[in-house]
C-alpha cells in the first residue's frame, strides 16, 4: 500500500498570524489541500495528516475528507519537536511493507506527477529510505546533501549544524521523503535529540539506515519551484505567484484566451471551456463553470455557471446561472440564487437577487430585482425597485411574460403582474395587475401659476 504522512503540526510563527500555517490560502484554497491533491492524484492508498498547533482548525477545515486519517501530535513541555517526533506519531498507522511518502503540509508545488516518479524510482531501486534533493542557487535554511567519494548520499546536515563548507553544498534535502514501511520504523526507533536544536531530526534516519547496512539513494527534482516550503507572508506571495501561472498556462493550453495572465486569478478547479476570453482583473472562484464564447471583463465570478456567448463587464456574480447570449454589467451585480435567462440584458448598475429572469428579458439600467420570478420578454426600466421586505419578511412578486415595468416604478411585494400588462412610470403597484391591464399609481399633476414669482425665487 502506498501512504502518505503531511506534517502539518507546526505553529508557524513566521507568519505573524492565528490562522494555523497549512491553512493560508493560495487561490481559494489552504496550503495543505494543494498537498492532499496532488497525493490523491498520484493514487496514494492512504494519507495521514499529523497535526498539533490549532489542530481543531485544521480538522475542521477538511472535516468533509472523508479519506484523510488525522493524527494529533502531542505539545507542550516533555515532548521533543522535530520532524522525527511527528512522524514518530503516525508509524502506528502504517504496514512493515507499505511504501511511505512523508511531505510537509507549507509545500503547495509539489505535483502528483513528482510524487508519481519518485515513488516509482524509490520502489524499483528497492531502496530502505530514498531523498527528494534538488539544486539550488540559494541554498540558505535547507539542510544540505552530502555525499561519499562515489556520491552516494551519505548524510544530510541541517543548517544549523552545518560548517562553512557544507554552507556551501548547493544541493539541499527537499524535507520529502519515501521508506519502506519497516526501515522508517526502525529509524523511528533509533531517533535521538543529539542535535543543535534539541529535536528529533527525520534526516537522521539517513545515517541510521546506512549504519544498518541499509539501501538508501536520492532523487533529483527537475523543477525546484516544486519543493518551495511557505514560512512568510512574502513566500506565501511568491509561491501564489507560480501557481497562478501554472494554472493558467493549463487554461490557455486547452483554449482559453487570457489578455493578460498576470492579472487573472483562476481557482484550482474552475471549469472554462475553449473560446472563452478573459480580460484583465478577472476572478473565477474554483466552483465556477464558464462556457464556450463567453467574454468576460474586469469581473468577479463565485461559484457559477455561465453559459455559452455570455458577454460580462465589470460585474460581479454569485452562486447564479446566467444563460446564453445574455449581456451583464457593466456594474451589475447578481447575488446568490439568480437565474438568468437566455439572450437576457442585466445592465450597469443592475441588482438581482433570489429571482429567476426568464429568456429575453431586459433590465438595462439602475434597477433592484430581489426575490422575483419574471417571465420572457419583460420590460423592467430604469429606476424599478421590486420592494420584496417589509422590516420582517421577505415576499416575492411574479411578472408575467411580455409585461412591461414604467421607469421608476416600485413593486411592493407580495405582487403578481400578470403577462402583458403594463406598469406606468412612477407608480407604486401594491395590487394585483392582470393581464393585458394598465395600471398607474400617480397623485394628480397640478401646475400653480405664479408661485416661483411669488416665493421670490424667481431669477
Amino acid at each position: 500500500m502506498k501512504v502518505s504522512i503531511i506534517l502539518a503540526a507546526g505553529e508557524g510563527t513566521r507568519m505573524k498570524s492565528k490562522v494555523p500555517k497549512v491553512l493560508h490560502e493560495i487561490l481559494g484554497r489552504p496550503m495543505l489541500f494543494y498537498v492532499l491533491n496532488a497525493c490523491k492524484k498520484a493514487s496514494t492508498e492512504k494519507n495521514i495528516v499529523v497535526v498539533g498547533h490549532n489542530k481543531e482548525k485544521v480538522k475542521e477545515k477538511f472535516h468533509d475528507e472523508t479519506d484523510v486519517d488525522f493524527i494529533e501530535q502531542p505539545i507542550g513541555e516533555g515532548f521533543p519537536y522535530g520532524t522525527g517526533f511527528a512522524v514518530s506519531n503516525a508509524v502506528s498507522e502504517i504496514n512493515d511493507d507499505d511504501t511511505v511518502i512523508i511531505l510537509n503540509g507549507d509545500t503547495p508545488l509539489i505535483s502528483d506527477s513528482t510524487i508519481d516518479c519518485f515513488l516509482k524510482y524509490h520502489e524499483c531501486r528497492e531502496n530502505a529510505m530514498t531523498v527528494l534533493t534538488a539544486d539550488m542557487p540559494d541554498p540558505t535554511n535547507y539542510g544540505r546533501i552530502i555525499r561519499d567519494g562515489d556520491a552516494n548520499i551519505k548524510a544530510i546536515v541541517e543548517e544549523k549544524d552545518a560548517n562553512e563548507k557544507e554552507k556551501l553544498i548547493r544541493e539541499i534535502n527537499s524535507g520529502i521523503f519515501a521508506f519502506k514501511g519497516s526501515a522508517l520504523k526502525y529509524a523511528i526507533d533509533n531517533l535521538n535529540t543529539d542535535n543543535a536544536a534539541g529535536e528529533m531530526y527525520l534526516t537522521d534516519a539517513l545515517e541510521i539506515l546506512v549504519s544498518a547496512g541499509e539501501k538508501v539513494g536520492s532523487f533529483k527534482i527537475k523543477d525546484p519551484h516544486e519543493i518551495l516550503g511557505v514560512n512568510s507572508r512574502y513566500e506565501l506571495s511568491n509561491t501564489s505567484e507560480i501557481l497562478r501561472d501554472k494554472i493558467n498556462k493549463e487554461y490557455m493550453i486547452n483554449g482559453v484566451t487570457l489578455i493578460d495572465q498576470k492579472s487573472t486569478y483562476i481557482e484550482l478547479g474552475a471549469k472554462i471551456e475553449e473560446d472563452v476570453t478573459i480580460y484583465p482583473n478577472t476572478y473565477i472562484d474554483k466552483k465556477s463553470v464558464i462556457k464556450t464564447g463567453t467574454v468576460i471583463y474586469d469581473s468577479k465570478i463565485y461559484n457559477s455557471t455561465i453559459d455559452e456567448g455570455v458577454t460580462i463587464k465589470s460585474s460581479e456574480i454569485e452562486s447564479s446561472t446566467v444563460g446564453s447570449g445574455t449581456t451583464v454589467g457593466p456594474y451589475a451585480h447578481l447575488r446568490p440564487n439568480s437565474n438568468v435567462g437566455k439572450n437576457c440584458k442585466v445592465g450597469n448598475f443592475v441588482e438581482i437577487k433570489n429571482s429567476n429572469v426568464g429568456d429575453g428579458s431586459k433590465m438595462s439600467h439602475l434597477a433592484y430585482v430581489g426575490d422575483a420570478d419574471i417571465g420572457c420578454d419583460v420590460n423592467i426600466g430604469c429606476g424599478v425597485v421590486f420592494v420584496n421586505y417589509n422590516g420582517r419578511e421577505k415576499f416575492r412578486s411574479v411578472v408575467g411574460d411580455h409585461a412591461f415595468i414604467g421607469s421608476n416604478s416600485n413593486l411592493v411585494a407580495p405582487l403578481e403582474v400578470e403577462e402583458n400588462a403594463y406598469i406606468a412610470a412612477g407608480s407604486t403597484i401594491t395590487k394585483k395587475v392582470s393581464k393585458g391591464q394598465l395600471s398607474l399609481e400617480r397623485a394628480e399633476q397640478k401646475n400653480i401659476d405664479g408661485w416661483v414669482l411669488r416665493k421670490g425665487f424667481m431669477k
